[in-house]
């Protein structure tokens, strides 16, 4: 029996669907090679069919199902040519957006990266709380920015990825490693150092890239097309 829940805090009931079902397949409640259907999606949440609808065309565009006209929706597993384009994308926006806001966040910006990344490092002993902080960094540093729209599409593609589980997503790390990863991200944002953290992002996003590119294909690493120095 599928168990979903609704998540608290989420600004409209298509959104709070779009989180109960990321939710249940990151925790294998929904899978890919089951179908569903809108009604019993619905029924499941305890809502109508309209919101269920509007999650499920925004979870197609951002890539984690499919909708079979008339069948219902499966989920779709991301495979290694589609974490190469997911990080093609995000070594496009989320270097520059640590340049800016190294130099050009406000103090109280600063100290929103800076919160999210000490809650990262205290959580490398709880894998849940560590991605929920994993999270709050990559987004705090883009809001820092000045980058709404890209804060949003980065979500989009993590969200697919987290499909894969912490297991693969860790890609051999320890969690420690992956915070020890973000440290001189954090640093030279807060130095107000723009050249470094986009050094230092582009490193860790091609480094990430690569290794869950190899994780799913069986096969040697290869550095993302614009990855390239």
């Amino acid at each position: 029996m599928v168990q979903l829940a609704l998540p608290d805090g989420a600004p409209s009931l298509a959104e709070a669907v779009v989180g109960a079902v990321r939710s249940g397949i990151t925790a294998g409640e929904l899978l890919p090679d089951e179908t569903y259907s809108v009604y019993q999606l619905a029924d499941l949440l305890g809502v109508s069919r309209s919101p269920v609808r509007e999650a499920l065309l925004r979870l197609a565009e951002a890539g984690l199902v499919r909708i079979d006209r008339n069948r219902g929706f499966r989920v779709l597993t991301p495979l290694a040519h589609d974490i190469e384009e997911i990080f093609d994308i995000r070594l496009a926006l989320e270097p520059i957006a640590a340049r800016r806001a190294a130099e050009h966040a406000t103090d109280d910006q600063r100290a929103e990266v800076r919160d999210a990344f000490e809650a990262m490092r205290a959580a490398t002993d709880d894998e849940a709380r560590f991605w929920v902080a994993d999270h709050a960094v990559h987004d705090s540093l883009l809001r820092a920015g000045g980058n709404q729209r890209a804060a949003t599409i980065i979500e989009r593609l993590r969200a697919t990825t987290a499909l894969l589980g912490p297991p693969t997503t860790t890609a051999g790390r320890t969690l420690a490693e992956i915070r020890d990863e973000h440290e001189p991200i954090i640093t030279a944002i807060l130095r107000r150092d723009g050249d470094a953290a986009e050094q230092a992002m582009r490193q860790h996003l091609e480094h990430t890239g690569r290794l869950l590119a190899r994780s799913l294909a069986g096969r040697p690493a290869t550095t993302p097309s614009s990855a390239e120095p």
